[in-house]
């Protein structure tokens, strides 16, 4: 057991430092072209941080586990709402200011919304909960609702230099760098997240078969808690140094890639059975959603430390429930 689990462990490393290398290169790259600092942040910085997950799903798919893809997804989308957002504000009080990060909430319920009526279709006719490739094509046209949202944004942004400003001046946007170590730097970031995918799909279902719980289980817990490891370093970081709309705005931008992109993408190449918990497991990502309502869009916009605590005791006890639930 242990050497799965080191080998696991090797895996999300590999994931996560490739992750960083392709979101750094392309970032520099995308800069030098004279991209936008906005749509850096809301696309490339996002889809980085969502890469991982993305190579987890298309591997375990293809390796005839899509209910490993199903519970990294899952659990990558519940651990960024209750652990990441909630160890933020444990670190510093979250108060949301810009209009962009609070448009996005209610595309990524949405989002929820929609993965979760898919799910029950299927169980109100009597039938085994699947995710079908029809399903996955509707997933990808709100992901292109999104991508429609951003290039507005990037036009207004051309004439509203306080919009710009929100991300350029961010220290978490790269400066503007180009040449050859740019693409080197995504290149390499690429062949890690292949190989790192490829190395945490066999030891994750090695690591399941030890411990005799479902591939679905290691996917929730494991796999989908290291894959949300740039999340959560980030929304911490960014937290702490006051740039609270980076601190939510990563993770509505992480859950919306990985709802409307990432799942969707699995379920084109093959169907995706839900798997026993896995209702359960989508209706705790809703609420969880549905929650940041009247968090940030009423009120005073805030995520207070106490709430913070709240979410991380939450999610605990949440894992501790399904782990031994299996």
């Amino acid at each position: 057991m242990l050497m799965s689990l080191l080998g696991v462990a090797f895996g999300l490393v590999l994931l996560i430092g490739g992750g960083t290398l392709l979101v750094r290169g392309a970032s520099h790259i995308a800069t030098s072209l004279g991209v936008s600092p906005l749509v850096i942040g809301l696309t490339i910085v996002g889809f980085g941080t969502s890469a991982p997950e993305l190579v987890v799903n298309v591997l375990g798919v293809l390796n005839g586990e899509p209910e490993l893809s199903f519970g990294n997804v899952a659990g990558s989308n519940i651990a960024n709402l209750s652990l990441v957002l909630g160890s933020a504000a444990i670190f510093q009080t979250i108060v949301i200011r810009s209009e962009l990060v609070l448009r996005e909430i209610p595309l990524l319920l949405l989002g929820a919304g929609a993965i979760m009526a898919m799910a029950l279709d299927n169980v109100l006719d009597g039938a085994i909960p699947v995710l079908s490739r029809s399903d996955g094509l509707v997933l990808v046209l709100l992901f292109g609702i999104f991508l429609y949202i951003i290039a507005l944004d990037f036009v207004r942004s051309r004439s509203d230099d306080s919009l710009l400003s929100e991300i350029s001046d961010s220290a978490f946007v790269p400066d503007r760098k180009s040449g050859v170590m740019s693409w080197l730097m995504a290149g390499v970031g690429i062949v890690l997240l292949g190989v790192g995918g490829s190395v945490t799909i066999d030891q994750s279902i090695e690591l399941a078969t030890t411990l005799g719980v479902s591939t679905t289980v290691i996917g929730l817990l494991v796999v989908a808690v290291g894959t949300s490891m740039p999340e959560l370093v980030t929304s911490i970081i960014a937290a702490v140094r006051g740039e609270a709309d980076l601190a939510l705005g990563n993770v509505v931008g992480s859950n919306l890639f990985n709802s409307l992109l990432v799942l969707p993408v699995s379920a084109l190449l093959t169907p995706v059975p839900i798997p026993e918990g896995g209702i359960t497991d989508l209706l705790v990502s809703f609420v969880l959603t549905i929650a940041l309502i009247p968090v940030f869009l009423l009120g005073r916009a805030r995520l207070s430390r106490p709430i913070g605590i709240v979410l991380l005791v939450g999610y605990l006890a949440y894992a501790a429930l399904r782990f031994l639930g299996q």
